[in-house]
C-alpha cells in the first residue's frame, strides 16, 4: 500500500497544479475500450497508467482492493485463486476496473446485480482540487453513486473496493431458440424473474431467428452434458457456436462451460465485430482463417486496430437501453434503417438515485417534475440492444444515420451507453441526461475545472469534416482501402497487446476451475 499511497500523492499534486492554474486536464489511463477518438493527448494530462495492481483480496470479507487499471482477466486470475469472483464481470478481458466505474458496464449478470459500479463498496478519488477522498454508500454517497458513468468528469479514481462472491467451477449454459425478436424480448422479460439463473443474454441473428442464453453456476459436471471452451484458436467463436446450437433443434440445448471461459466467451471476435474485418479485407471467413489470424482477433488487439485505422468513423458501435414496452419498436426500426445483425440483448436491473447510467426517462414534463414517480421509473428494468456494424462509407451519411438513431432512442424513452460516439447537439444531449443534477454535483465537488461529460463524449463533426477536407497525402493514403485497415493491424501488432491473450493464465485448468 505504500507504493499506492505515493502514486496517489503524485497524482494529487499534479491535479492541484492544474486546479491552481485554472487549466482543464484529461486522464491518461494507458488503454481504452471506448470507440470514441482518443482525446488523451497534449500537455494537460494526468497519468494514472501505473495504477494497475490488485492490492488485496480479503477472503473473509469477500472483497478485493483494486487500482483502477486492473483489467478483468488479471482480476479474475487473482480472485479465482481464492474461489471468488465479482458478481459482474465485463465480457472483454481488457476492460479495466476504473473503466467499469467511469463508464457504463452492464453484462449478462446485470439483471441480477446491476451495473458493475453497483457491486463496489468504496471508491478512492482525487477531486479536481487535488484533495483525496473516499466515498461509499455511507460517506459522500452522492459522489459515490453520481461519479459512476461520468467518464472521469468528477475526479480521478485511484482505488476501489469491489464485492466478491463464491465462484463455482462451471456455468451450465442453455441456448433457447426463438423465432422472432418479439419472442426473444418476452422470453427475457420472463426469465429475469427466475432467481435460479445467474446469467442471461440473447443474440438475434435476424428478425426471425435468435437465441436467449441462460447460465447457472455449478460445481457439478454431468457426464451427459458436453463441455465447451472458447479461448483457444481451435475453439469456435461463441456467437457462431450459439447459432449452430439452435440450428440443430427447436428445443433448448445445454452444455457446460468452465467459468472463466464463459465470462470471456465473447473476447475472440469481439462478439461478432471481428467478422467485419474479414469483409473489409475481402478474406474468406472460415475456421481455417479465423484460426490462422487468431492473434489479431482478440478484443484488446481489435480496439487498438480500430482506433489506429480510423475505421471507427465508419463503424456503428452503440449500446442502447430501452424499456421492454418499446424495445420491439426499436428493433423494427434498426432492422429497416440499418439491417445490422446480429444484435445483442442484455437485460439490466433498474437503478436508484440520480445517474448518467441508462434508465427510463420521463415521458413528459409532469413526470420529470414528480421526483417520487421519477425514482420509481428509474428502478424499472431495461433491455439493452447492442448495435454493432459498418455504417455508410460517406461521413455525412454516417453522421446523419447516427443522429436519426439518437432521435429514435429519445422517442422510445431509451438511453445510450456513453462509451460510444455521441452526435447529439448539446441541447439535445441535456434533454436526455439530467443537467441540473450533474452541474450541481460538479459545483459541490469543485469539478468544473474538468471537462464536462458532454465535452468528453461528443463527436466534433465540423472538426472531423475539416480534417477530411485538409488531409495530407499521408492521411489520404491511410484513408484508402486496404491501407487504412493494414495500418491499424500493423499498429495493433506492434503494440504487443496480442501477448496478453496468449499469456492469460485463466485459460489453464488450474485457474478456470474453482477449488
Amino acid at each position: 500500500m505504500d507504493s499506492h499511497k505515493k502514486a496517489v500523492e503524485e497524482i494529487s499534486a499534479t491535479v492541484r497544479k492544474f486546479y491552481e492554474k485554472k487549466e482543464k486536464f484529461r486522464i491518461s489511463h494507458g488503454s481504452t475500450n471506448s470507440t470514441r477518438p482518443n482525446a488523451a493527448k497534449g500537455k494537460n494530462l494526468v497519468d494514472t497508467s501505473g495504477l494497475r495492481n490488485v492490492l488485496n483480496i480479503d477472503i473473509e470479507k469477500r472483497t478485493a482492493l483494486l487500482e483502477p487499471n486492473v483489467p478483468m482477466d488479471r482480476l479474475i486470475e487473482a480472485t479465482l485463486k481464492h474461489n471468488l469472483i465479482p458478481p459482474v464481470v465485463m465480457e472483454f478481458p481488457g476492460i479495466t476496473v476504473g473503466g467499469g466505474y467511469a463508464g457504463t458496464s452492464g453484462e449478462s449478470s446485470s439483471f441480477k446485480y446491476g451495473y458493475f459500479n453497483e457491486t463496489m463498496n468504496l471508491v478512492e478519488m482525487v477531486l479536481a482540487t487535488g484533495e483525496v477522498v473516499k466515498c461509499s454508500r455511507h460517506e459522500k454517497p452522492d459522489l459515490f453513486y453520481g461519479a459512476a458513468g461520468t467518464a472521469g468528469t468528477l475526479g480521478v479514481v485511484t482505488m476501489v473496493e469491489l464485492q466478491l462472491h463464491e465462484a463455482k467451477t462451471y456455468v451450465e449454459t442453455t441456448y433457447h431458440p426463438v423465432s422472432s425478436s418479439a419472442e426473444a424480448v418476452e422470453k427475457i422479460k420472463h426469465m429475469i424473474e427466475d432467481t435460479e439463473l445467474d446469467f442471461i443474454d440473447g443474440i438475434l441473428f435476424s428478425k426471425y431467428s435468435g437465441a436467449v442464453i441462460t447460465g447457472r453456476l455449478t460445481n457439478e459436471l454431468d457426464p451427459e452434458i458436453p463441455v465447451q471452451r472458447f479461448s483457444a484458436a481451435k475453439d469456435p467463436w461463441f456467437y457462431l457456436h450459439a447459432r449452430k446450437a439452435i440450428s440443430k433443434s427447436q428445443s433448448p440445448a445445454t452444455e457446460t462451460i468452465p467459468l472463466a471461459e464463459y465470462l470471456f466467451r465473447y473476447d475472440r471476435g469481439g462478439f461478432w465485430v471481428g467478422e467485419s474485418a474479414f469483409k473489409y479485407f475481402k478474406t474468406p471467413f472460415t475456421n481455417f482463417t479465423r484460426r490462422l489470424l487468431d492473434d489479431f482477433l482478440h478484443t484488446r488487439v481489435m480496439y487498438t486496430a480500430l482506433h489506429a485505422s480510423g475505421l471507427s468513423k465508419r463503424f456503428v458501435i452503440q449500446d442502447i437501453s430501452l424499456p421492454y414496452s418499446t424495445v420491439g419498436q426499436f428493433i423494427d426500426y434498426t432492422d429497416a434503417a440499418f439491417g445490422i445483425y446480429p444484435l445483442w440483448l442484455c437485460p439490466l436491473r433498474g437503478v436508484e438515485g440520480s445517474t448518467l447510467h441508462p434508465h427510463l426517462i420521463p415521458s413528459n414534463a409532469s413526470e420529470a417534475g414528480n421526483l417520487e414517480q421519477q425514482q420509481q421509473q428509474q428502478q424499472q428494468p431495461l433491455l439493452n440492444v447492442g448495435l454493432w456494424g459498418f455504417g455508410p462509407a460517406k461521413y455525412d451519411a454516417f453522421v446523419a444515420m447516427n443522429r436519426e438513431l439518437e432521435q429514435k432512442i429519445r422517442e422510445l424513452r431509451g438511453m445510450k451507453f456513453l462509451y460510444a460516439h455521441v452526435y447529439y447537439s448539446e441541447d439535445d444531449f441535456w434533454s436526455v441526461y439530467d443537467r441540473k443534477w450533474y452541474d450541481a454535483l460538479r459545483e459541490k465537488y469543485d469539478a468544473t475545472s474538468l471537462p464536462s461529460i458532454y465535452e468528453k463524449v461528443r463527436i466534433d463533426v465540423e472538426a472531423e469534416r475539416r480534417g477530411l477536407a485538409k488531409g495530407s497525402i499521408k492521411s489520404l493514403l491511410l484513408n484508402t482501402w486496404p491501407l487504412q485497415g493494414l495500418y491499424g493491424a500493423m499498429k495493433a501488432w506492434s503494440g504487443g497487446s496480442y501477448r496478453d491473450a496468449r499469456d492469460s493464465a485463466w485459460k489453464s485448468p488450474s485457474t478456470t476451475q474453482a477449488r
